[in-house]
């Protein structure tokens, strides 16, 4: 665990995606880090309700760096700062989220130390631009359907296939190419046993793969999260 500053407060971070278990999932990398990333809220598709120093946005089926959401939180004036946490890491896309306000675009890859720093330098007004390490995979997180075996982004595929998106927009969204996202979706049809798209669709309504609509307040003395 890093060293807090004597007497610097800790960053406030609400962090958003439209699935509970997703932002659950990024808050318990925190775990370690209580004295210098004090996280106030879980947002599932619902506004920031508490001033916050950053939002961080996680791409977990959502839109990318120009998502209408990003904007949002952006526009929000209970959130100073916005950062993407995203998998899909280009530079074309950093560059985006950056022009359209965003003070961070930072890979899933970093380790919690790793995006803990990058927390703490973009609330100390750095723009910050940071990749996945050589060689890295995704770390840490939480995803609908892990516990049957999905990988992120086999459950990804079918939470937008759940939410009735095509495969040409599912790849817009995603920010993938359509042989992509065909070969995620034979994957998850695989470990699921289903073979067809309406089969699909009720695996996700049946195992929590539509999007939720909550906002929890974390206190400080939280041990839920």
């Amino acid at each position: 665990m890093g060293v807090a500053i004597l007497g610097v407060m800790p960053v406030s971070v609400a962090i958003v995606n439209d699935y509970e278990v997703v932002v659950r999932g990024l808050a318990g990398m925190f775990g370690h880090y209580a004295d210098r990333v004090r996280v106030v809220e879980l947002v599932a598709n619902r506004p920031v309700g508490e001033r916050v120093d950053i939002a961080l946005y996680d791409t977990f089926a959502q839109g990318q760096a120009d998502a209408k959401r990003v904007t949002q939180l952006i526009a929000d004036h209970d959130v100073r700062q916005v950062a993407v946490y995203t998998w899909n890491f280009s530079p074309a896309m950093a560059r985006t989220a950056l022009r359209s306000g965003a003070s961070g675009y930072l890979s899933k890859s970093l380790p919690a130390r790793d995006l803990v720093e990058c927390l703490e330098a973009i609330h100390a007004g750095t723009q910050v631009v940071r990749p996945a390490p050589r060689t890295a995979s995704l770390v840490g997180g939480q995803w609908p359907g892990r516990e049957e075996g999905l990988t992120a982004r086999e459950s990804e595929m079918l939470c937008l296939i759940t939410q009735g998106l095509s495969n040409e927009a599912i790849a817009e969204r995603a920010g993938l190419s359509k042989n992509s996202v065909k070969s995620y979706i034979r994957g998850a049809y695989q470990k699921t046993q289903v073979t067809s798209r309406s089969q699909a669709v009720l695996w996700g309504v049946r195992h929590g793969l539509q999007p939720d609509s909550v906002r929890v307040p974390v206190s400080r003395d939280s041990d839920t999260v």
